[in-house]
């Protein structure tokens, strides 16, 4: 009886180690998925800042030019 008991419990204990190796993978590939979303929302946050820094260089270069054509045209004190 005691050998049968045994067994059951090597059989259960095989079982939990499968579903054990089962979840690490599992969460190897989480990790690793998870590192490959971070590495694309460093690059999107980083395009995003290069082209606010763009997008601030235009407007102040828009700026200067209206100001040129305000004095041109008289319609803006001279500095």
């Amino acid at each position: 009886m005691a050998a049968g008991i045994d067994n059951i419990l090597l059989e259960h204990l095989r079982a939990i180690r499968e579903e054990l190796r089962e979840i690490r993978a599992e969460q190897r590939e989480q990790r690793s998925r998870l590192g490959a979303v971070e590495r694309v929302l460093g690059h999107i946050e980083r395009d995003q800042a290069e082209l606010r820094a763009e997008i601030g260089g235009r407007f102040d270069r828009i700026h200067d030019r209206l100001d040129r054509i305000e004095r041109r045209l008289d319609l803006a004190p001279a500095p």
